[in-house]
């Protein structure tokens, strides 16, 4: 297979020039361009994408950091990116995170090695001060899902505390005051943040936080599960759960029926992420709405406008959530 090293020696041109014509740069001779043709019929070479990258100094290519690669909401996340940017041209490369610091540095740092021309990254566990100083490197970095104010033009991020806030609220506006809260590992941004915006909440109402109230879970079902049977361990009296997300949720759902709750007469349930299962748990999931994938074409949209140079108007950076009452919570009587 001729390579464009062979095209450029028997042309007897530079490899720039040879890239630009692959480019249809306009900076080239019809003569030296014809030259270059003219090699790479001879040869029978087939220009690739690595080949046209060189004079542009662009692969069309940007990289993807998520947590985890299953879920739903780490589903919904990658596809709307990847819809967005396949649409306009561009390609995709994956590698995921697990929430931890050494694995999302690697998993960013191989994806610089790739050559991406920028990085969407949804990480939890780097400080904001290594993504702020890796963010100075040749290759530009986007958040999602987090917000970090030296790099806030580059951040789509959702409003953390209004959404915590929102689900306690719904439940104390129910007559609820007996309410426990299942976190998500509190190391991670949206997690904390969540947590804060149901201390508002209960704040608001006069209600004391209460530690014996919280359980911090895991972001999984087993997290909501285990949450749930700790709570019936220590005997405390309670009608109502918050869930940091929907998954933990499902989990708190699944250990109310073994012991026998009828719900939500018994328990007032309330997820996070409006996932798309929510609709079909029984009852229906009362949740809080976190548009990832309007978010995810968001963060496309800004990669293509501040990289590619592409006409994207209307980049929203954050984005605030909805409360969506369903069938899981109902007024205490």
């Amino acid at each position: 297979m001729a390579t464009i090293y062979q095209v450029s020696e028997l042309a007897g041109v530079s490899l720039s020039t040879v890239s630009r014509v692959l480019n249809e740069n306009d900076y080239v001779s019809k003569k030296t361009k014809q030259k270059v043709l003219d090699a790479m019929e001879q040869l029978g070479y087939k220009p690739n994408s690595i080949a046209r990258s060189l004079a542009s100094n662009c692969t069309n290519s940007v990289g993807i950091l998520v947590s985890e690669l299953d879920g739903a909401f780490f589903g919904e996340m990658m596809s709307a990116i990847e819809a967005q940017l396949r649409a306009a041209g561009k390609h995709v490369i994956i590698t995921p995170g697990h929430s931890e610091e050494d694995k999302e540095k690697s998993g960013l740092e191989f994806l610089i090695s790739r050559n991406c021309d920028a990085i969407i990254a949804h990480v939890e566990a780097v400080s904001d001060e290594y993504l702020v100083k890796l963010n100075k490197g040749k290759t530009p970095i986007y958040l999602i899902s987090r917000y970090v104010d030296q790099m806030k033009e580059n951040c789509i991020s959702l409003d953390n505390v209004m959404g915590g806030y929102l689900a306690t609220k719904h439940l104390l506006e129910q007559g609820h005051k007996q309410i426990k809260y299942i976190a998500g590992p509190l190391f991670k941004p949206d997690a904390y943040n969540r947590l804060e915006g149901h201390k508002k909440a209960l704040k608001e109402y006069g209600i004391a936080f209460d530690e014996q109230s919280l359980f911090v879970g895991d972001f999984k079902e087993t997290g909501g599960y285990k949450g749930l049977q700790h709570f019936f361990n220590i005997n405390k009296e309670f009608t109502a759960v918050v869930c940091a997300n929907d998954e933990m949720a499902s989990g708190v759902m699944k250990c109310a029926r073994e012991h026998k709750l009828d719900l939500p007469k018994d328990l007032a349930i309330i997820g996070f992420d409006n996932v798309h299962f929510t609709n079909y748990l029984y009852p229906t999931l009362t949740t809080v709405d976190n548009p990832v994938e309007k978010m995810g074409i968001m963060a496309a949209n800004l990669v293509l406008k501040q990289v590619y140079k592409q006409n994207r108007a209307n980049i929203e950076h954050i984005f605030t959530p909805n409360l969506l009452i369903r069938d899981s919570t109902t007024r205490l009587t």
